[in-house]
C-alpha cells in the first residue's frame, strides 16, 4: 500500500470522518457553508474578471475594484477551503477516486497559477492604464479566470452527482 493510500485509509477511519459521514445534519450543513462561501468567491472573482475583460464596471479603475474585493474573496476562499476539507474528510477514499473531484482540484491549481501570473505581471499594467478598455493581457487573464471558475463550479456540482451513497 502506498503512503498516500495509507494516509487516505487512515483519514477515512478517523472519528472526524465517521462523524461527518454518518451525521444526518453535519455533512449537509458543512456543504451549505462550502457552497455559500464558494458563491462569494466566484461572485467577487467574476466581478473582477468582467471588469478586466472590459464588460462591466467600466467607469471604475480595475486596480481599485481589485483592492476592494480581494479581502472579501480571500476570507470567503478560506471558509470554502476549510469546509471543503471537512467534506473531503468525510469520504476521502471516494473523493480521491472521483474524476470530477480530481478535475476540480487540478482546475483550482490552474486558477491559482493564472491568479499568480496576473498579480505578479499583469496587474502592474492596470495602475497606469486609463479608465476604459484594459490591456490585452488583462482581458486574457480575466477571460481565462472566468472560464476556469465556471468549469470549477460545473465540476463541483458533478462531484455531488457522482459520489452518491
Amino acid at each position: 500500500m502506498s503512503m498516500i493510500g495509507g494516509a487516505i485509509d487512515w483519514l477515512q477511519a478517523t472519528p472526524l470522518s465517521t462523524t461527518i459521514r454518518e451525521s444526518d445534519l453535519l455533512f449537509p450543513t458543512i456543504e451549505c457553508v462550502h457552497v455559500i462561501a464558494f458563491v462569494v468567491v466566484v461572485g467577487t472573482i467574476s466581478v473582477v474578471d468582467l471588469r478586466l475583460m472590459g464588460l462591466a464596471s467600466k467607469t471604475r479603475p480595475a486596480d481599485e475594484l481589485i483592492e476592494e474585493l480581494l479581502p472579501i474573496t480571500w476570507i470567503a476562499f478560506a471558509v470554502a477551503a476549510a469546509a471543503g476539507l471537512l467534506l473531503f474528510c468525510s469520504k476521502p477514499i471516494t473523493y480521491t477516486q472521483n474524476f470530477f473531484f480530481l478535475g476540480k482540484m487540478l482546475l483550482l491549481v490552474l486558477a491559482a497559477a493564472n491568479m499568480g501570473v496576473f498579480h505578479l505581471v499583469v496587474q502592474k499594467s492596470l495602475a497606469t492604464a486609463p479608465i476604459g478598455p484594459p490591456p490585452l493581457t488583462a482581458r486574457a487573464s480575466g477571460a481565462i479566470s472566468l472560464a476556469l471558475w465556471i468549469t470549477i463550479v460545473a465540476f463541483g456540482r458533478w462531484i455531488g452527482f457522482t459520489t452518491l451513497g
